[in-house]
């Protein structure tokens, strides 16, 4: 990364020595560690890192983002010491192009990690990269993975651990929510990103072992067990076509949403926004 692009973190905020000591080699699975105080978005700076050579498994946090991506090139909120910002820049040489996709997969079980081994609260992955806390499912992570120069995918993550000050719902008036308001036993940031990343490194490892193949490595079995749109009657939206509306019966090795329409017939979803309706 360019040196004296950032301002970086000083004081009580997250700890990048901690983070540095457990996570980057020779005692983690990490090339590099950066924490920066405020950024545009972390994924758009790794991204021209990724063009300029940087490492496989580079990690950039950020602080504060002004301005955070989700899908479709949508604002995710970013304030100053309420979640946590991260991009993870991986160089999977012998994965095919075609299932680099999938990491957004080995993401959302990492995510789940976090919530359940670390901040000790019940979630579940609404597809295709939502985590939802809470008795009354809400929003608290998302995961924007997008394909870099070189070879290579860039993983972001923006998690909310406390509240969201006059946040907005989302796509489908899928309302915010954060770790905090779900119960979390533990609100450290600096702990909840280190939970995040060791399991989303071991998960990164034997999906690249296996070549991408979600199936064989497991993050496919790992992925249809957490995720709580399979089941669900749910209405698919996809810009400039009519929505869709049928039941989730599955997630295919390619990460696809099968659907079984109102009518009977059988449907694959690659990318579209999910609405989970209620039973009548």
């Amino acid at each position: 990364m360019t040196p004296g692009k950032f301002t970086y973190v000083t004081e009580n905020k997250l700890d990048v020595l901690a983070l540095r000591e457990q996570l980057v080699a020779p005692n983690g699975p990490y090339a590099a560690l950066d924490v920066v105080d405020t950024t545009g978005s972390t994924n758009a700076d790794l991204m021209s890192a990724a063009g300029q050579g940087a490492a496989d498994h580079t990690v950039l946090l950020a602080e504060h983002q002004n301005a955070g991506r989700g899908r479709r090139s949508r604002t995710w909120v970013s304030p100053e010491g309420t979640g946590i910002y991260l991009s993870v820049l991986v160089r999977p040489a012998t994965v095919p192009a075609e299932r680099l996709g999938t990491l957004g997969m080995v993401a959302g079980l990492a995510l789940m990690h976090a919530a359940r081994e670390t901040a000790g609260i019940e979630a579940s992955l609404k597809w295709p990269n939502d985590l939802l806390v809470g008795a009354d499912r809400k929003k608290a992570a998302g995961v924007l993975s997008e394909v870099a120069p070189g070879q290579g995918a860039v993983v972001g993550v923006g998690l909310n651990v406390t509240s969201l000050p006059d946040a907005e719902p989302g796509p489908g008036g899928l309302p915010p929510g954060s770790f905090a308001e779900a119960g979390a036993s533990n609100t450290d940031r600096t702990e909840i990103a280190a939970s995040f990343l060791r399991a989303f490194a071991e998960f990164e490892a034997v999906w690249r072992q296996s070549d991408g193949d979600v199936a064989r490595s497991g993050v496919l079995a790992g992925y249809r067990e957490t995720c709580g749109t399979i089941g669900q009657r749910v209405r698919v939206e996809v810009p400039e076509n009519p929505p869709l509306t049928g039941v989730a019966v599955d997630v295919d090795e390619d990460g696809r949403l099968l659907l079984k329409l109102d009518d009977g017939t059988p449907h694959a979803i690659s990318a579209a926004d999910v609405v989970h309706l209620r039973a009548d």
